[in-house]
Order: structure tokens, then C-alpha cells, then sequence
């Protein structure tokens, strides 16, 4: 495999209870923004030319029928711990054990499945930069958080995503890329006043048709 090139993968809840910052307002459209976020963000990783494959693993079979559609493998979502960061760094541990066996000499990324604006050169700039180093991360706008962790060929990583990520994976030795606060990469979508960010920056078509 090129080693410029990344195998991504994407944990997506896909439940009525994604998204639940995203305020009462949103009521049952809640959950198919976040479905929709999660199409958007895989159309653009899919696009980029750094990235050989993405793997969505998610607990909806519906989702993934629409995920597969765009060009992602799906990995369905193993039963796991029930809290919540737990439950996904479970998940993306299950999909990095899935890309790894498909592609054990890849470059190996996650990249959280709420970047709704996500642009396909953004995605390319972030990708250059973490070739360049052995562990890498893009911290989000807020700088607290992480929306994308990344290793090269031959490294290994613990997902550490939740409360202070961003610490947590500096910890283990991944290099913050320098991307600006405007990046989409930076841009997740947790709450009504993210949406109107990620607005401003050109939501992809999926969230776009809903918002």
C-alpha cells in the first residue's frame, strides 16, 4: 500500500439517541441529523484521495445499507459496554482490529462521524501533515477535544475519545496537527450552536437536505 495513503475508520451511533445535545428542539429530526452527519462526513473521507478505505462500524443496519451505498465496509457493532465514551472507544477499537486485518501495512485513522461540513481538502491537508509524524490528532475548535486520531504504518494507538481527549491522547505521544480553528476537520457537530458553525462552512448534502 502507498504509504501517503490512510485506512479511516468511523464509529456512528445510529440510535434515537444520538445527538441528544442537540436540544429538545431538534426533537425526532435528532436522530436523522445525526445520520445524516455521519453520510456526509463518510462522502467526504471517501472522496479524498489520502484515504484507501473507510470502515463505519455502527449498530444500525439500516445506516449501514446507506453508508455501504457511499462506499464504506461495515463493520456491525459488536455488543459492548453501555456508558457512553466507553461504548465508543469500544467501537473504534472493534473497527481499527477490522482495518487492521484488511490492511495491516495502512496508515490507520479515526475520525469522528459528526463533521457534517467536512471538506474532501481539508481532509488531504490533515492527512500530509500526519504522514509526517508517527502519532498524530486533530484537536476540535475548542481545543479540549479530539475529532481525528491517527497512527502510520507499524504504530498502535489507544482511542481515548470523551471528556478531555485531547490530554488523554497527548499523553500517549500523538503530535496536535497545526490546522486552523476554520478547518471543517475541527468542526464536530454536538449542539445547535455547532450546527450553525458547520452551516457557515458549507454543510455537505445529506445534512444540508434536512437543516
Amino acid at each position: 500500500m502507498d504509504q501517503t495513503r490512510w485506512v479511516v475508520v468511523v464509529p456512528v451511533k445510529g440510535t434515537a439517541g444520538a445527538k441528544s445535545r442537540l436540544g429538545a428542539g431538534a426533537g425526532a429530526g435528532r436522530a436523522a441529523l445525526a445520520n445524516a452527519f455521519a453520510l456526509d462526513t463518510v462522502a467526504a473521507l471517501v472522496a479524498a484521495s489520502a484515504v484507501e478505505r473507510v470502515f463505519v462500524v455502527t449498530a444500525s443496519a439500516r445506516l449501514g445499507v446507506a453508508l455501504a451505498a457511499l462506499g464504506a465496509v461495515i463493520v456491525p457493532e459488536a455488543p459492548g459496554p453501555d456508558a457512553g465514551q466507553d461504548r465508543l472507544n469500544a467501537a473504534i477499537e472493534q473497527g481499527a482490529e477490522a482495518a487492521r486485518f484488511a490492511c495491516p501495512d495502512a496508515n490507520l485513522a479515526v475520525v469522528t462521524g459528526d463533521l457534517p461540513a467536512l471538506h474532501v481538502a481539508d481532509v488531504e491537508t490533515a492527512f500530509a501533515l500526519a504522514a509526517t509524524h508517527p502519532l498524530s490528532m486533530v484537536a476540535d475548535a475548542e481545543g479540549v477535544g479530539t475529532t481525528t486520531l491517527l497512527a502510520r504504518a507499524g504504530y498502535k494507538f489507544t482511542p481515548r475519545f470523551g471528556l478531555g481527549s485531547r490530554a488523554a491522547h497527548e499523553g500517549d505521544g500523538h503530535v496536535v496537527l497545526d490546522l486552523p480553528p476554520s478547518s471543517s476537520l475541527r468542526r464536530d457537530v454536538d449542539t445547535a450552536a455547532d450546527l450553525d458553525t458547520a452551516r457557515a462552512l458549507g454543510l455537505g448534502p445529506h445534512t444540508s437536505e434536512l437543516v
